[in-house]
């Protein structure tokens, strides 16, 4: 689930028109309770948000954690002006500072920040592994490190679909293209492992939708999911990676499952670590 870039060579798949940006805002507020929940900082403690995107996290960060001191660092300038706005709209008290970096190369010394949060930003570079060495450098020992990844491949659902299932496979396979794992989540544990962090542990964080949920179903299927695989589709076709009617076809048969009689599944997985 995809938030902006963070390091040159990586490219964010969705591209960054104010219609990805509104369903970067939908999919934060509509999966809030399920990904932040355990997750807030004590007043004064220094965080920094990895990969802050449009802001969509970064809204709930300082929701949940008032009076933390945040530091929010992407790439793209364009999406830092869209968060300062998002954040100054729906949380005009949050202490705020707003960088443009890589996150392979961060202005600040050893131990900087008391925590690291990062939401849907691994799953875009090409190597996570120099990224997640650099940001143990700037966390303080003893300090904690919250990871959220989402995997293309815990997507079931009904009625089931091979052509619903290509059009994810495309999605997944553009996304590897352009340098990044759309199936990262699986790997969370052994990614900070490698990279020396302690006392790793991997939750899954599963969303369910059916009609009794209306909610999940539009919030989730429908704005998150459907649309993220949507925003791919000019992308498919000019590669050559299946045709209109095809492209058409499994669409049709994914919007179904958000349909009266359909259910939709996806796991996400939170990792939490220490710098030991």
């Amino acid at each position: 689930m995809p938030t902006s870039l963070s390091t040159p060579d990586s490219a964010y798949v969705h591209g960054y028109s104010p219609r990805e940006a509104h369903r970067l805002g939908d999919q934060a507020d509509t999966l809030a309770t399920l990904l932040h929940a355990g997750t807030a900082y004590p007043a004064g403690s220094r965080v920094l948000e990895a990969g802050c995107g449009v802001g969509a996290q970064t809204v709930h960060l300082a929701h949940s954690s008032p009076g933390a001191r945040i530091t929010a660092v992407d790439l793209s300038e364009e999406s830092l002006t869209q968060a300062r706005d998002r954040v100054a709209a729906q949380a005009p008290a949050a202490d705020v500072t707003w960088l443009r970096a890589d996150l392979r190369q961060l202005p600040y010394p050893d131990g900087h920040f008391d925590h690291l949060f990062a939401c849907f930003v691994l799953e875009h570079l090409p190597d996570p592994a120099p990224a997640l060495t650099e940001l143990r450098r700037v966390l303080r020992p003893g300090g904690t490190l919250t990871a959220i990844e989402g995997d293309h491949g815990s997507a079931l659902f009904h009625p089931d679909s091979r052509r619903a299932h290509q059009v994810i496979a495309h999605q997944v396979h553009l996304q590897s293209a352009a340098g990044g794992n759309a199936l990262l989540g699986r790997s969370l544990h052994p990614l900070l492992t490698a990279a020396d962090f302690r006392d790793v542990a991997v939750q899954p964080r599963t969303v369910y939708a059916d009609s009794s949920r209306p909610a999940l179903v539009d919030g989730f299927t429908r704005r998150t999911f459907i649309a993220m695989i949507e925003s791919v589709r000019t992308e498919a076709l000019r590669t050559g990676l299946t045709t209109a009617a095809d492209w058409d076809r499994g669409l049709a048969d994914l919007r179904r499952t958000a349909e009266p009689g359909g259910t939709f599944h996806y796991t996400f997985f939170k990792a939490t670590a220490i710098r030991p």
